[in-house]
């Protein structure tokens, strides 16, 4: 599989991906590929972390990191949102979301980044190293269970001491 930035080109076909990869996903809302186009329009967007996996010629895979803050009483801390994730069924269970995601960190990591925020399955994400924001005393505020934000440190120890609140758009 190769993995590779999007491309404007791209991005009708990303569009009918994640709705139909979300059209059997355990966990939707019904408008993830409205999501993205959304994020892809606004300022946190970062296209060198708006990926896409595909094999054949065919995209089968998609993930985007955007900036996203911690407002903490000391100030803002800037982090990434993991949002959204999508893989067609027929490619799921051999490992495109896995090498989305690490090569994903990879990227990330080389541009500074610290730290992954999401809202997602613990069950599917704590293999990559996610846990509850609320075990590093950071909170969100949008009435998202406290058990589906997620958190993981590219660094060491880089939430350490950080209190604050992520607002997941």
């Amino acid at each position: 599989m190769i993995i590779r930035q999007e491309k404007e080109q791209d991005y009708a076909e990303i569009y009918n991906l994640i709705k139909t990869a979300f059209e059997t996903a355990k966990v939707k809302d019904g408008d993830e590929q409205d999501f993205a186009v959304k994020l892809r329009a606004g300022e946190t967007y970062i296209p060198e972390l708006a990926l896409v996996g595909e094999k054949g010629g065919k995209l089968v895979g998609h993930i985007m990191f955007t900036k996203l803050n911690i407002n903490t009483p000391d100030g803002i801390i800037e982090t990434l949102l993991l949002a959204p994730i999508a893989v067609l069924l027929e490619y799921r269970n051999q490992r495109v979301g896995s090498l989305l995601i690490k090569k994903g960190f990879e990227l990330a990591k080389k541009m500074g980044y610290t730290a992954v925020f999401l809202c997602g399955d613990p069950a599917y994400y704590n293999r990559f190293g996610f846990r509850a924001t609320t075990e590093f005393g950071i909170l969100n505020d949008c009435g998202i269970p406290d058990q589906y934000v997620l958190t993981c440190e590219l660094t060491d120890n880089a939430l350490q001491g950080i209190k604050g609140t992520v607002t997941l758009q």
